[in-house]
């Protein structure tokens, strides 16, 4: 059977609902994972998931900043909204999905990005950034018989070179400097995840998932990033049919900086 699960970094799910709707109603994964919601839980628009046909929804929100939800057409199972650094900042969620035969243990997260300055001991956004991913090493890529695990979410670090439109150029700049790449595949590694962005599209090609507000012209400039990521535990890999990341969507009409990653999986 199909399964899809569908990431991506709104910025502000109640300023792009229509961008949201339009999404859902083109390419109608089973399972989005929204980050930066930048809503309250009160506030969530419950009412415009559920006229789309995603009746299952839950979040972990705050009123302006971050904030992570997942919505599914399968019912979800809360597994834990986790707290990272001893800070309540709604970065974390992870739920249970059937599919397939298999239970899987989906986890949506928003790594903070760091503030401007690559250098923890005069800036403690990115201090908080390193702790983070630091802590996040204690997230494993669970699998068994009939479990599998999914990582997903703006993960805020662009690991290879051809995740970035100039290595050398950002090299100091956060999201690609070295102490956040090796972190972030220690990490990676430290779990037991498979990077299924780089399984389905090979290493050397040039893969960008965000591109910032401040180019007068994204598309034509092409400078962007690979902040957004998709993983899995090795029992899942093997079913991934396909990886789309859909580019055109930093051209809708008021866009979030990010666009939507798609993973496609053929389960038994």
């Amino acid at each position: 059977m199909a399964f899809t699960i569908a990431t991506w970094n709104i910025n502000s799910v109640r300023l792009r609902m229509p961008l949201v709707e339009k999404f859902l109603n083109t390419v109608s994964p089973d399972v989005l994972c929204l980050q930066e919601t930048k809503c309250p839980d009160p506030l969530f628009p419950l009412s415009a998931f559920r006229k789309a046909g995603y009746e299952h929804i839950e979040m972990q929100g705050q009123k302006g900043y971050h904030g992570v939800a997942t919505v599914s057409r399968r019912p979800l199972e809360v597994v834990e909204k986790r707290r990272f650094c001893d800070i309540e900042d709604c970065r974390h969620l992870s739920v249970h999905v059937e599919a397939g035969g298999r239970r899987i243990l989906l986890h949506n997260f928003y790594v903070p990005a760091g503030g401007d300055e690559p250098d923890p001991t005069i800036n403690p956004k990115f201090r908080h950034k390193l702790d983070f991913v630091a802590q996040m090493h204690d997230i494993p890529a669970l699998e068994g018989e009939g479990l599998s695990s999914v990582l997903v979410g703006d993960l805020n670090i662009a690991p290879l070179e051809t995740d970035v439109w100039s290595h050398k150029q950002l090299l100091n700049v956060v999201s690609h400097t070295p102490v956040e790449t090796t972190s972030f595949d220690a990490m990676r590694r430290a779990g037991n995840w498979v990077d299924l962005m780089r399984q389905a599209i090979p290493p050397e090609e040039k893969l960008f998932t965000w591109w910032s507000y401040r180019a007068q012209d994204w598309a034509a400039s092409n400078r962007g990033r690979r902040l957004d990521h998709v993983w899995s535990s090795p029992n899942l890999s093997p079913v991934l049919s396909g990886i789309e990341v859909l580019r055109d969507a930093r051209g809708w009409e008021r866009p979030s900086d990010h666009v939507p990653v798609i993973a496609r999986f053929n389960l038994d």
